[in-house]
């Protein structure tokens, strides 16, 4: 399996770092692409360089790099997470602006039938927003707020944090135990 991780310019990096630890791990090819404003999020929220995500990943690509091999749809990798998904890059999407790497990468993804899972972190959503997620449901993509539950009873932010990524792990088809599941409590 090979996951194109992205990165873009919202709150909750966490679930990013998360996602790239578990997918290390399991020794899943990733390629990695954050965003400028990401960069300095990650810095802000986590306390931590960016590069120190890239080391995490299989391959680091720059968002402005055209070239890279994921930048075309005859280079196959089976899904992309954008995780956490900024309203800019959600707009880009689903309108088919492919202004930078993630965006691109998003598009191939539709245009391929590859899996494309797209987690928005905004509050309020407002209706362009709500039209935007709409119309790349339509298309294909699994829109995926990072909401977490809380039957598993989580204890602490970690515990949070992974019942979201391992709904993310389940709809790559990634066997995890990350919470608990209902009718498991």
């Amino acid at each position: 399996m090979r996951v194109v991780v992205c990165i873009t310019g919202a709150s909750g990096v966490i679930y990013a770092k998360r996602l790239l630890e578990i997918l290390n791990k399991k020794n899943i090819h990733t390629d990695l692409i954050i965003s400028n404003s990401a960069k300095k999020i990650i810095k802000e929220e986590l306390g931590v360089d960016w590069k120190d995500l890239t080391e995490l990943s299989t391959n680091y690509y720059e968002n402005d790099d055209f070239f890279s091999p994921v930048a075309s749809g005859s280079n196959h990798f089976d899904a992309v997470v954008v995780i956490p998904c900024s309203m800019k890059t959600l707009s880009g999407i689903a309108n088919g602006f492919s202004s930078n790497l993630i965006v691109r990468v998003c598009d191939i993804a539709l245009k391929e039938k590859r899996r494309l899972i797209i987690m928005p972190r905004e509050m309020p959503l407002n209706s362009i927003h709500l039209e935007n997620m709409l119309k790349l449901s339509n298309l294909g993509a699994v829109i995926m707020p990072p909401i977490p539950a809380f039957y598993h009873k989580p204890q602490t932010v970690k515990d949070i944090i992974d019942f979201v990524v391992g709904r993310v792990l389940d709809l790559l088809k990634i066997e995890n135990n990350l919470f608990t599941r209902w009718g498991n409590i």
